[in-house]
C-alpha cells in the first residue's frame, strides 16, 4: 500500500511518519501531484498558523489537487481546519471539503486547548473498535462547529467536531499519532478505508 503523507512545511510531518512506523508501515513524504494522486491513502497534515499553510498549499497548486483525490484523505488538526470553507485564524479560505467555517474559542477557556479530551457520539469505519468517552490528545485554538457531517464531538467550553468526515475525506481535530493506543487504532483504521 502506498501511503503518501503530504509535505508543505507542516510540523507534525515526522510524528506521524513514526506513528505509521509503529504499525509497520512505511510512509512516502511527498509535494508531488502525480506521487500524492498515485496514493492508495493520503494523510494531509498540519501544525501552524493557517493563511500561511494555506499560502504554501496555493503556491504549489496543493490547495486545487487536494479536493480532487478519489482515495481516502485524513486531514489532522490544521490539515481538517483547512479542508473547512474558511478559518478565522487569518481571515483564510479553506478548500470547502466541509461545509463550516472554522472559528476561534472564546475568552470562557483557555486558549490553545492542550489536553487529552473525550471524544462522543463517534461513527463511520474510522472510529471502528473505539469506545465512546475514549482520550484523544487535542492542541488547537480554533474549532469546527458541529454540521452533519460531524462523525466525533469532543467539548471545550462548547461541543465542537472532533471529527469530520464526507465522501472519502475525513478529518480529525485531534492528533492521532501523539493519542496512544487509542489513535493507533483509528490510523489502522484509515488505512483499512
Amino acid at each position: 500500500m502506498d501511503i503518501v503523507i503530504i509535505d508543505y512545511g507542516a510540523g507534525n510531518i515526522q510524528s506521524i511518519k513514526f506513528a505509521l512506523e509503529r504499525l509497520g508501515l512505511i510512509a512516502i513524504l511527498s509535494s508531488d501531484r502525480e506521487v500524492i494522486r498515485a496514493a492508495d491513502k493520503v494523510i494531509f497534515p498540519g501544525v501552524g498558523e493557517a493563511s500561511s499553510a494555506m499560502q504554501r498549499l496555493r503556491e504549489s497548486g496543493l490547495d486545487t489537487l487536494i479536493p480532487e483525490l478519489k482515495q481516502p484523505v485524513l486531514g489532522i488538526c490544521l490539515g481538517m481546519q483547512l479542508m473547512c470553507n474558511s478559518s478565522q485564524e487569518g481571515n483564510t479560505k479553506g478548500m470547502g471539503i466541509f461545509d463550516v467555517d472554522v472559528v476561534r474559542f472564546g475568552e470562557k477557556v483557555k486558549i490553545p486547548q492542550i489536553q487529552w479530551n473525550t471524544i462522543q457520539n463517534i461513527q463511520s469505519p474510522l472510529f471502528q473498535d473505539i469506545a465512546e468517552e475514549s482520550y484523544i490528545y487535542m492542541v488547537h485554538s480554533f474549532y469546527a462547529p458541529v454540521i452533519p457531517e460531524t462523525i466525533a464531538i469532543s467539548a471545550y467550553g462548547r461541543n465542537y467536531s472532533a471529527a469530520l468526515a464526507k465522501n472519502n475525506f475525513y478529518g480529525t481535530q485531534f492528533h492521532p499519532e501523539k493519542s496512544s493506543s487509542v489513535g493507533e487504532q483509528i490510523l489502522r483504521n484509515f488505512l483499512e478505508l
